[in-house]
């Protein structure tokens, strides 16, 4: 208990300082800013659509690496079904895409992994369909 007019210890307030540092610390929210995340695709995850495109692509919220970013299309049997011409850019270094041949219907695993221009790697996956045609 601190009686009035006492001064304040500085071991006091070193305590106090250490607590509140440790608390902001810990609370803080996650520095998700520093990644590259997938803001959207085309097609998009978990889409059916009614015929292949052409082309998938992905769009992420920072500049990409393109000597270190990789995209394959896979299908349920974790074939490789994309043409292999995986490219960055290059009007926005912010996507990234692969050609496709024409896909017969059926479910198809996007698997990602990419370097943003920061240093930070992501890699993940999702899945779209291609349904019986019209």
């Amino acid at each position: 208990m601190r009686i009035p007019g006492a001064p304040v210890r500085p071991a006091r307030i070193r305590w106090a300082a250490a607590v509140l540092l440790s608390l902001s610390v810990l609370l803080a929210p996650d520095d998700a800013g520093g990644h590259a995340f997938l803001v959207k695709s085309s097609p998009s995850r978990r889409a059916v659509v009614s015929r292949s495109p052409a082309r998938l692509q992905l769009w992420f919220n920072e500049r990409l690496e393109a000597a270190f970013s990789h995209l394959s299309v896979l299908d349920g049997d974790g074939k490789r079904v994309d043409q292999g011409d995986v490219v960055v850019g290059p009007e926005d270094l912010k996507t990234l895409s692969v050609g496709l041949p024409p896909l017969p219907p059926r479910t198809y695993t996007v698997k990602y992994r990419v370097l943003s221009v920061d240093g930070h790697v992501v890699d993940s996956q999702f899945s779209f369909t291609v349904r019986e045609g019209p």
